[in-house]
């Protein structure tokens, strides 16, 4: 998975963190990944909390997390999820009056969208 954050440490190490909102963000660009990281997580009992996973984790340094939730990160990851399942939200952006404009605007051209 890509979405990696590099953090050193005392013992002159890299540690390779994961965060859920990167990994769980990027269904639409890479579900088979993000599946995949979805399911791993669900088996690392530690990595879980009541409200989901856990904002970052290292299987590379003793199963190190973050046992904290941050609104600015989990807030992405469910509307990506969706987007990723029926594209409602994408949908949604790309047909609304502004967005329609401004694309013109740009000479954005899309059969999909009505865009000519």
């Amino acid at each position: 998975m890509e979405a990696l954050a590099m953090m050193p440490t005392s013992h002159k190490t890299t540690m390779v963190v994961i965060t859920s909102t990167a990994a769980l963000s990027s269904f639409p660009y890479t579900p088979k990944e993000s599946k995949d990281f979805l399911r791993f997580i669900y088996s690392k009992p530690e990595f879980i909390g009541s409200a989901g996973p856990y904002d970052a984790t290292s299987i590379h340094y003793n199963n190190w997390t973050t046992p904290r939730y941050l609104a600015i990160d989990q807030g992405t990851i469910a509307p990506m999820i969706e987007n990723y399942r029926t594209g409602f939200l994408w949908k949604l952006f790309m047909n609304a009056p502004e967005i329609q404009k401004g694309l013109k605007k740009l000479d954005f051209k899309s059969e999909k969208y009505n865009i000519k």
